[in-house]
């Protein structure tokens, strides 16, 4: 009788188990009426899909924002688009053919859409609905903030479906080619960011379309995709309205002199053993344009501690300064500032006397050029921020402003809040003026100035920071940003190993 009873129990506890395991969205609770959009794009498979409730798991509806706006004639006629973000904050978009009243909608009108019974496939390369009559639109609210993404252009490159008919921001864009004086926005451009090239349509009748293009601006819009024969989604961007074209106030000029990577902790003894690798983007000699270079060292013993005061100029074991005085260095060629004893990784390494030393100084027992201390390490190895910063001309104050920076690490007294920092100048990883809402930020760390390189890990292992990177004088900006390459040298290491192919390129065009 005791096992009869014990059967019994565990089929009553199967049972209720298996009730329990239908299909829902939330364990115990109802399906939800709305599906996200992210979800909704997955049921395509590359071929035509009609919405029913067993494919929407039991939805029918979806609700977004209404980032479309056809008032200015640039956007596929007819196409309703909305984006949510109801699955895990991603942010996903769809475009919905509803004919003509797609114009009645504008950006900022909350809406929700019965999709039960639409079909879904791609046409002219964007995944759409169809089959969705006026009356399955509701207008919830209006006037509510559609968000855009920012994003690179290497990201929607990458991932042209998840992009597809979402509102993005594509910050600091400039044509490349570079536009003629008096070239329009109107017909078909390629704008780059400094980490990719992408297509930007705008037709020859839009109500933009004369207007004159930036040298450099933001751009928002919303990207579609273009389908090759082989299948492959081409994404390209379009503006919505002239609106969307911000022009950047912020002057970007052509730095003579740019950084191209470092070695702050060689193998062996850092003492007169670190330097840093430079390219000149013009013939320049150094008696008649003269240039500084100056390093600074965050750690929590280096004095004086605190904010730095004088910026560049703070010295002590905080800053120390290079002069850049002797010496020729041609257009699109490596030179190096360092330490004296000229060995690709310390002692004991190949000797790189041969390379173009435009300063070697023994950093270690000389005070530095106006300021610094002497020091055994120029750059920190690990923990607070190192930097390095490039200033035309000998004389470095409180105001000077570098034509080239860079930096290692977050950490330390390094910003304010306010007007003591180390300043920065216009590159590929830093801008003087926000470039989303135009307010300044003149310091490391001030806004959106937080991108930094990270230490190598073990200490002492000879990394070389390889900077990378394509600068077109062209184009006068980076059209590929700088990124941390990580070569680990040996004693053996050649020069041209670390001017080599992965290294920093100069363009003309």
């Amino acid at each position: 009788m005791k096992k009869t009873n014990l059967y019994l129990l565990i089929l009553v506890m199967v049972g209720t188990l298996l009730s329990a395991c239908t299909k829902t969205n939330y364990p115990g609770g109802e399906v939800s009426p709305y599906i996200g959009i992210y979800d909704l794009r997955a049921l395509y498979k590359d071929s035509p899909v009609t919405l029913d409730i067993e494919s929407l798991g039991g939805s029918s509806k979806i609700s977004g924002w209404v980032i479309s706006d056809h008032r200015e004639g640039n956007l596929p006629e007819g196409l309703l688009i909305v984006q949510d973000k109801r699955r895990l904050n991603f942010q996903r978009g769809i475009s919905i053919a509803v004919g003509a009243t797609a114009a009645d909608y504008l950006p900022g009108d909350s809406v929700v859409i019965d999709v039960l019974g639409a079909e879904m496939k791609r046409v002219d390369g964007i995944l759409q609905l169809s089959g969705i009559g006026s009356e399955k639109i509701t207008r919830a609210a209006s006037g509510l903030t559609a968000p855009a993404n920012v994003v690179t252009i290497d990201q929607i490159l990458l991932k042209p479906d998840d992009y597809e008919s979402t509102l993005v921001a594509i910050v600091k864009g400039g044509f490349n080619p570079m536009p003629k004086p008096g070239e329009l926005v109107g017909g078909p451009k390629v704008i780059n960011d400094g980490f990719g090239n992408l297509a930007i349509e705008t037709d020859t009748d839009a109500a933009f379309a004369r207007q004159e293009v930036y040298k450099m601006a933001n751009y928002y819009g919303i990207i579609f995709n273009h389908v090759t024969d082989s299948g492959t989604l081409v994404p390209y961007h379009r503006p919505r309205r002239g609106a969307d074209i911000v022009a950047l106030n912020s002057e970007y000029t052509i730095p003579k002199v740019i950084i191209t990577g470092f070695a702050s902790d060689p193998r062996g003894t850092d003492a007169n053993n670190e330097y840093i690798q430079l390219m000149a983007t013009q013939d320049i000699d150094f008696s008649k344009t003269p240039f500084s270079l100056v390093t600074t060292n965050n750690a929590n013993a280096s004095t004086p501690t605190g904010f730095p005061a004088n910026s560049w100029a703070t010295g002590g074991v905080r800053t120390y300064k290079f002069n850049l005085s002797a010496g020729f260095a041609a257009k699109g060629t490596y030179f190096y500032v360092g330490g004296t004893n000229k060995r690709i990784n310390s002692t004991s390494s190949t000797e790189i006397a041969n390379a173009n030393w435009i300063t070697a100084y023994a950093y270690n027992t000389n005070p530095g050029f106006d300021f610094g201390n002497p020091t055994t390490n120029l750059l920190a190895n690990s923990g607070n921020a190192s930097g390095i910063a490039v200033f035309e001309g000998t004389e470095v104050t409180k105001e000077s402003v570098p034509v080239d920076v860079i930096f290692v690490g977050t950490g330390g007294s390094l910003f304010n809040g306010t007007n003591i920092g180390y300043r920065i100048t216009n590159t590929d990883w830093y801008d003087i003026i926000n470039p989303l809402d135009m307010t300044e930020q003149a310091f490391y760390r001030a806004g959106t100035n937080t991108k930094a390189l990270t230490y190598h890990t073990p200490s002492d292992a000879g990394y070389f920071y390889m900077l990378g990177g394509v600068y077109n004088l062209s184009l006068g900006r980076w059209t590929q940003a700088r990124i941390q390459g990580s070569f680990l040298m040996t004693k053996e290491t050649q020069l041209d190993e670390i001017e080599g192919e992965e290294a920093t390129k100069l363009l003309d065009n």
